[in-house]
């Protein structure tokens, strides 16, 4: 199976090498790794071309949208970028962010698992943060989710659920729409990925209703709506938080934000979401 992997990158000079590095010293060598250095002010610029220059393999882009940096549409419009100069000959695509380091058998692993479903749509391993000398699992996972970080797909899965959304919770929004169309969807916690930067760490301060926004636009609803973000504030300590969420939602309402999904894909998830929320309080 031949990987092709899209990395977009904003101003990430300590990071982007250790994870160039480590898909250099991959088992399985991906067939293309396009770099996206978007608008980086850094040294970003000068670490890939120094990479590209030695493997054939790695392109560099360069592209200009905002020195902001909000979660969503900025990630997703580089990686667009960089789809662009993929040719259709491939198996999986990937979007990695640009502080991961892989363990050296990541991508055959990942081909293994693929290989051996055929209704495989997305995989992925697990991210792990240095805390104390140590790497603990990062508290954001849930081993039925695969984190924006580190995603993977069969090419046949990408292009049915309409590629990436350009817009907070595409990495929710994707994996729900390939369940929408029977996709399987797998997290191998063998695979343990360090991830460098924890996430949200250098989000913009204008990103904290964006979550609320993406709840709405994913057609939740309010009940819906309101135990995810009561979740989300709990897992992160922050009552401050769930009032963001809501005022996002509320703010999307109002303002009639255009939906990321059809009505058809809205009650899906909507019921899909209701049986994980009664699953897991026993009812």
């Amino acid at each position: 199976m031949n990987f092709n992997i899209i990395i977009p990158a904003h101003n990430e000079d300590q990071f982007i090498g250790k994870t160039l590095q480590s898909l250099v010293l991959q088992t399985l060598q991906p067939k293309h790794v396009v770099v996206v250095n978007d608008n980086s002010t850094d040294n970003t610029k000068s670490i890939i071309e120094d990479y590209a220059a030695k493997h054939h393999w790695i392109t560099v882009v360069h592209t200009k949208s905002s020195d902001t940096h909000l979660p969503g549409s900025k990630i997703i419009k580089a990686f667009n970028e960089g789809l662009k100069m993929l040719d259709d000959d491939f198996d999986i695509i990937c979007k990695f962010d640009a502080d991961l380091i892989f363990p050296n058998n990541y991508l055959e692993c990942l081909a293994q698992h693929f290989e051996a479903n055929e209704k495989l749509g997305m995989a992925s391993g697990f991210c792990y943060i240095e805390k104390n000398g140590a790497w603990l699992l990062e508290n954001l996972t849930n081993k039925d989710h695969i984190r924006g970080a580190l995603k993977t797909y069969r090419k046949a899965c990408f292009v049915q659920i309409g590629k990436l959304k350009a817009s907070m919770g595409w990495d929710t929004v994707d994996e729900l729409l390939a369940k929408y169309h029977n996709w399987e969807i797998l997290t191998d916690a063998s695979l343990k990925v360090k991830h460098l930067k924890p996430t949200g760490i250098s989000y913009n301060k204008a990103s904290k209703y964006l979550q609320g926004e993406a709840m709405y636009k994913m057609r939740y609803g309010f009940w819906i709506t309101l135990i995810s973000a009561l979740k989300l504030a709990y897992k992160k300590r922050s009552f401050k938080l769930f009032r963001d969420y809501m005022s996002g939602y509320f703010k999307a309402k109002q303002k009639r934000k255009a939906f990321l999904v059809s009505k058809d894909e809205g009650k899906f998830i909507r019921d899909l979401r209701w049986r994980g929320i009664r699953s897991k309080s026993g009812l």
